[in-house]
């Protein structure tokens, strides 16, 4: 105990005498002193301090060791029946309540053998004041985890890689699926920064219920479980560990319905990324660096969002004539986004699309005829599903799903009548699902059947207008000539 005393008045003697050094010594002897003062320090207190931030210099996004450790301390009754602040929350990736450390209290972690640790979750906010245009800086969270000397090959080699482990499991097990969807820019910067915001996901559809042939439903499961247990292959062959997937056809095919099959099929979360929201690709890149992996980036009627065409150019240069005697800064027009086809293909396949990996992004329009051939060329969109109207083997799918009929004697007329009728599997499970508690199958499947003749009189009343026009535009033509 006196020896600690005699220490602890040392160590006031060196605080009194701090100044004085700083105010009398030139700055070289000041440099020496403190590197000294430091080496006694360290002689007399023999522990170590380890920091793990949220965000380290110039990463963008957060740092997976620190949502680890949270996860590890939040699953620690041990731990956090130590604790004295404890903060609760539903995490940014939680389907319940995340309970956990609070800010600037410190619990210990014993462990085997009588071996102890420390963790200290605390904040600093930024040492200088500097104003931005983005706001004040945010403050900066960081885990302190302080050990013994001795311990430290046992805390480097086996405590902090099991920490990371268990908090990842940790995580896993408490993950709630979300859907995101992107922020304007304006929102980005601030305290409560957020590129993208989130509900929890919880959409009912399913590959067993999708309205799709069997066989090419199997294929594209297939397709998908082989690439969520790829992760090892795509290293080996120095390949970016994504795909991209193109789903096109008429509204009302199932191209959402696809998606959310295949995002509860891989439990991937889900990233419905709005293109007409985005300035320039310098935000589309910051939208993709913020993405998880274990994802789907879907770009929904991506013919419709922007033009990324090279009529783009010449556009532009016929709407910036009025505008070339304005005033600088001004325009008579609401400033639209500026993402290029290139930023798109970079996003797709570039460089930045090596961040993360797990990822699946899904393109989908209703005419894929629209789109420039290089943004959908197989390496970017490694798979192209087309969905079609309803055949008949997708309206037993619905039958079977609606009105829980495997068979029923109605079956072979609406199969004839779906080869002849172009009708949505959309429109097909309207007319299945009953409108009343005293509708049966037998009511169900003659509504649907009804629709189908009715569709088929008006597609012939259709074509035969159609051929009678072209017939008169021939006479006309004859006529002319």
């Amino acid at each position: 105990m006196e020896s600690w005393i005699g220490l602890g008045s040392a160590l006031g003697s060196l605080a009194f005498l701090y100044p004085m050094v700083q105010m009398y010594f030139p700055q070289q002897l000041q440099s020496y002193l403190a590197e000294y003062t430091n080496k006694l320090f360290c002689y007399f207190y023999p522990y170590i301090q380890l920091t793990i931030p949220e965000y380290s210099g110039e990463q963008m996004s957060r740092s997976d060791a620190y949502a680890n450790v949270e996860s590890y301390l939040a699953a620690s009754p041990s731990v956090l029946r130590r604790a004295r602040k404890l903060k609760a929350d539903i995490g940014p990736n939680s389907k319940k309540l995340l309970i956990t450390v609070g800010e600037h209290d410190e619990v210990v972690d014993e462990l085997a053998g009588g071996m102890k640790v420390w963790w200290l979750s605390s904040k600093e906010w930024p040492s200088s004041q500097t104003i931005t245009w983005g706001g004040a800086e945010d403050e900066r969270r960081y885990y302190r985890l302080t050990f013994h000397r001795r311990h430290r090959e046992f805390v480097y080699g086996s405590y902090l890689p099991r920490v990371q482990e268990e908090g990842r499991a940790a995580a896993v097990k408490n993950r709630q699926r979300r859907l995101f969807t992107n922020n304007p820019s304006d929102n980005w910067y601030g305290y409560r920064r957020s590129v993208w915001s989130h509900m929890p996901f919880e959409h009912p559809s399913r590959f067993d219920t999708l309205a799709m042939d069997p066989v090419k439903k199997q294929e594209i499961v297939d397709d998908l479980i082989q690439f969520r247990d790829s992760k090892e292959y795509y290293a080996e062959i120095g390949k970016v560990w994504k795909r991209g997937y193109l789903l096109f056809g008429p509204p009302g095919t199932g191209k959402s319905s696809m998606i959310a099959a295949m995002a509860n099929l891989l439990d991937y979360d889900v990233y419905d990324l709005e293109l007409t929201a985005i300035k320039n690709n310098t935000e589309l890149r910051k939208l993709f660096i913020e993405t998880t992996g274990k994802s789907i980036i879907v770009i929904e009627d991506i013919d419709c969002s922007l033009d990324l065409t090279g009529k783009r150019n010449k556009e532009k240069k016929k709407d910036d004539e009025p505008n070339k005697n304005m005033p600088p800064g001004t325009n008579n027009k609401e400033e639209s986004s500026k993402v290029t086809l290139s930023g798109l293909l970079n996003f797709i396949d570039g460089l930045w699309s090596a961040c993360g990996g797990e990822r699946i992004i899904v393109f989908t329009t209703n005419h894929v005829e629209k789109l420039d051939k290089a943004l959908i060329r197989r390496g970017r969109m490694d798979k192209h599903i087309e969905m079609s109207y309803c055949g008949f083997e997708a309206f037993k799918v619905l039958a079977k799903n609606y009105l829980r009929v495997d068979n029923h004697h109605r079956f072979d007329e609406v199969r004839q009548l779906l080869e002849e009728v172009r009708m949505t599997p959309a429109d097909v499970a309207e007319n299945l699902m009953p409108k009343s508690a005293g509708e049966d199958a037998d009511t169900c499947l003659e509504r649907l059947v009804e629709e189908l003749k009715k569709a088929k009189e008006e597609a012939m009343t259709a074509a035969a207008a159609a051929a009678a026009a072209e017939a008169v535009s021939k006479d006309g033509a004859v006529g002319s000539g």
